[in-house]
């Protein structure tokens, strides 16, 4: 089963949005909700006056990030996208990517390269972001009259790897949240060596 819920305001870009997101979550954990994926990211907005910067970018410190890195400690199995601001003049990922215990997801091509818009890391405070990879370039997704559409962006990888950890804790279903996090880190290829655009 899954649910649903639209936080993005698309018409415009507050930092209330990441107030809505955490309204969403406080819901989903309310109703039982295992995982939660998010395919968005806050940096800059539509005020200046409320653009995060880098060094925002803790864990500790934007709205949304607070309270991704809540639901995570309540056991929730947190996956989001790492952002597409790879090209850009901002170039890192985006809130709440940088959220502690979840998995912040970049993309990749379909051989497994760097989309060169995926948001790098590290973290302001070091940690390795994004935390894995997934496809996101060219990734399939099927339209309203039921054909299939290919996207590029972080929000397709993100969704990707949710449903592959969901996959892997039907299988599992005794594993905590934590377990599950743990078992996709240990898989990836650059566990032993990771770096800043592929974690």
């Amino acid at each position: 089963d899954y649910f649903l819920y639209r936080s993005e305001d698309a018409y415009s870009e507050y930092v209330i949005e990441e107030d809505y997101w955490i309204y969403a979550a406080e819901h989903a954990d309310s109703i039982g909700v295992d995982l939660i994926n998010t395919s968005l990211g806050y940096s800059l907005f539509d005020d200046p006056a409320m653009n995060h910067t880098h060094e925002d970018l803790d864990g500790l410190t934007t709205n949304i990030s607070i309270g991704m890195t809540m639901a995570a400690d309540r056991g929730i199995l947190c996956v989001t996208s790492a952002g597409n601001s790879g090209a850009s003049a901002w170039h890192k990922i985006t809130a709440p990517a940088d959220a502690h215990g979840i998995l912040a997801v970049g993309a990749v091509n379909a051989v497994g390269d760097h989309a060169p818009f995926s948001g790098f890391g590290p973290s302001a405070d070091g940690r390795v972001k994004p935390d894995v990879m997934a496809l996101g370039v060219a990734a399939g997704f099927p339209w309203p009259d039921s054909t299939i559409h290919y996207g590029n962006g972080t929000s397709f990888a993100s969704p990707i790897l949710c449903g592959l950890a969901a996959c892997l804790w039907e299988a599992h279903p005794l594993a905590t949240a934590t377990e599950v996090r743990d078992a996709i880190l240990a898989s990836s290829s650059h566990f032993t060596m990771p770096n800043d655009s592929m974690g």
